[in-house]
This record gives structure tokens, sequence and C-alpha cells, in this order.
């Protein structure tokens, strides 16, 4: 095997353990305002999303959930265990595969255009909401309202800066992260 196949071959495997640090680092900086903290993660999952090919992407978020379910600290806060899907955060948890999975598609292998990331990462917030309130609603056994007003609407501005990031970030990145 001569280096450039070698090279090839490493370059995705490195480029996902380090969006499951970010990830995870993202996670440790945790502001507690009710039953879901605000996090970076999410921005993480997004920027993961805008940068890596889909299965790449989506397979950096399952490992990060598995190892946050074997009970290594990397869910908000350094908490970490199975019970987590469990709890009033679960849904936001699951939603990361498929959010960067879906950030992933719609960015696409194409030349990248600035409304085509946005679209993606609003996207992959989308499905976050998506699977995240309607689990929160289950879990604490409230009306949508109050599932809305505890787990989507006091995040909004913070989302669409964290949208805005991910973008900004991603651009730069790119040229130097390849596939």
């Amino acid at each position: 095997m001569n280096g450039k196949s070698m090279d090839v071959s490493v370059k995705p495997i490195v480029y996902s353990a380090l969006f499951i640090a970010l990830i995870s680092i993202g996670a440790m900086i945790a502001i507690p305002v009710g039953p879901v903290p605000i996090v970076l993660q999410n921005m993480f999952v997004l920027l993961s999303g805008l940068i890596l090919p889909p299965a790449w992407a989506a397979g950096s978020e399952a490992v990060y959930l598995l190892m946050g379910f074997a009970g290594l600290p990397v869910f908000a806060g350094g908490t970490s265990g199975i019970g987590k899907v469990f709890g009033p955060t679960g849904g936001y948890l699951l939603s990361y595969l498929p959010a960067a999975f879906l950030t992933s598609v719609i960015s696409g292998r194409a030349p990248k255009s600035l409304v085509r990331d946005y679209a993606a990462a609003v996207s992959g917030m989308a499905m976050i909401y998506l699977f995240g309130v309607p689990w929160l609603k289950w879990v604490l056994a409230v009306s949508w309202g109050k599932a809305l007003a505890a787990g989507m609407y006091p995040f909004l501005i913070g989302a669409v800066l964290k949208i805005a990031a991910a973008v900004i970030i991603a651009r730069k990145l790119r040229h130097l992260i390849r596939f």
C-alpha cells in the first residue's frame, strides 16, 4: 500500500474524530435554563454536516452517541448514560444523527453556495427541533405550548447565531478539508 492510498483512507477518520471531539466539547459548555440546556454541540453537529460527506457526518454522530450511552461524559454538562435518552433531552440527542445526515445531503458535493449552506443548516436545526420538542412534550407530559416554550422558543435566537457560525466556519474550512 502506498502512502497516498493510506492518506485517503485516514483523512475521513481523522476528520470524523475531530468532529466527535468538537461535539463533546460543545456539550461541556452548557447553560441550564430549564429541562433543556443551552449548548454548543448542535452547532458542531451542523458544522459536521456542512463539511463531511453524509455517511461520515452521520457516522460521527453515531459514534458520539454511542460514547455517551456507554458512559463517557460527552453529553451536556458532562453527563452520560443510556438513561439520557429517556430524559427531556433524549429527542435532541437522537436528532443529531439525522440532522447531520440531512445537512450534509442538502449541502451536497456540488460547488457550495451560501444559500445552499444556509438552507442545509436551517434544515438540520429544524430536524433537531422536530425530534427534540415532541420528545420533550412526551417525557414531561406537557402541552404543545409548554413544550415549545421550554424546548424551542428560548433557543431560537441562539439557533440563528449557531447556524450563521456553522456556515461561516464551514466556508472558511472547506478548502483545508478535502475528501
